[in-house]
């Protein structure tokens, strides 16, 4: 059994690789071929905190079968410790047996913003040069790499309620992105004349105002996994020419930034175009013109987890990556 650190996880497999196997991850997810159910999220009592178990297969030509354990403690980063703390087991999809086990932290967030990195160079606009990002969390560095990753863009304006985090964030991630990092005063600075947004966060009430969204922008809604959980306005979906999920199930049973206009009327089920992995497989159509509104909004699902941790998890056997274990 092999096991992988967070460090040998970013020398076994790069960002745009990951967005490639997510990409064809949610194909095979659209086309039938996974198995997985809508992952286990148990709440603790009198907390915020959330713990979460995550099984799945995924089938095709390049088989991965695991489950990830997550959680997630918001005030963990004020205690310098992880605030989505993961590990991610690997099984053998030929015989069921565990190959490895991964620190699923980074794993998280790589697949994540992979994910949408994926939406993003499949919906954003080509000629896209001012990116936005709202949150600086755990999940922000991948969601910044894989913006910078799919289009060659200009400035990404940085914005976090903690002014003062965002701008140690821009510090610390200027030399890992081609685009020059801004950081930014209010929300409405770093999305106004953006041609992508993304918001990765916990928040209850939208990040930002849909009359802030110029024409033509792609907008990522990358945080709100639960029905108390809002980023995007309304306003912008009900906007939007074109809407993408992750998957169907995930986002209508947990993603507030849908249910509550959902339930307030406010949209309808059939104004989604359809699900990330059917707009790969050509069943759907992308972008409608250079000025549509685009959206695309993720809540994760394991078969993203299982696909790239089993990509990981052959590549570190190639490059001699990790340390060999019997239980």
């Amino acid at each position: 059994m092999l096991i992988l650190t967070k460090k040998e996880l970013e020398q076994a497999l790069s960002m745009q690789e990951a967005i490639e196997i997510d990409k064809q991850a949610l194909a095979n997810y659209s086309a039938g071929k996974t198995a997985v159910p809508l992952r286990t999220n148990l709440a603790l009592p009198e907390t915020d905190n959330t713990s979460l178990c995550m099984p799945a297969y995924v089938g095709g030509t390049e088989p991965a079968l695991g489950v990830k354990i997550i959680s997630v403690y918001p005030e963990n980063i004020q205690k310098g410790l992880p605030s989505v703390p993961a590990t991610m087991v690997v099984l053998d999809p030929a015989t069921g047996i565990v190959s490895a086990i991964l620190e699923g932290t980074y794993l998280t967030q790589l697949r994540t913003g992979a994910v949408q990195g994926a939406a993003t160079d499949l919906l954003a606009r080509q000629d896209a040069k001012i990116a936005a990002l709202i949150g600086t969390g755990g999940q922000a560095a991948t969601q910044l790499l894989a913006m910078d990753t799919v289009r060659a863009l200009d400035e990404i304006r940085v914005y976090d309620q903690d002014l003062a985090r965002a701008a140690e964030f821009v510090t610390q991630q200027q030399s890992k992105v081609r685009a020059k990092l801004v950081t930014a005063s209010t929300s409405q600075v770093c999305v106004e004349g953006a041609d992508i947004i993304t918001s990765v966060t916990t928040a209850k009430q939208a990040t930002f105002s849909a009359e802030w969204v110029k024409p033509g922008a792609h907008i990522n809604g990358v945080g709100a996994f639960t029905p108390e959980m809002v980023e995007l306005p309304a306003e912008i979906i009900q906007r939007a020419a074109t809407i993408f999920f992750d998957t169907y199930e995930g986002v209508w049973a947990e993603a507030g930034d849908f249910i509550q206009p959902l339930q307030k009327g406010l949209i309808k089920k059939s104004d989604i175009t359809g699900e990330l992995g059917e707009l790969v497989l050509g069943k759907v159509a992308g972008r409608k013109s250079k000025d549509a509104i685009t959206i695309f909004k993720t809540v994760g699902s394991a078969v993203l987890d299982v696909a790239v941790a089993q990509a990981i998890t052959k590549q570190a056997l190639t490059k001699g990556l990790g340390q060999n274990i019997t239980l």
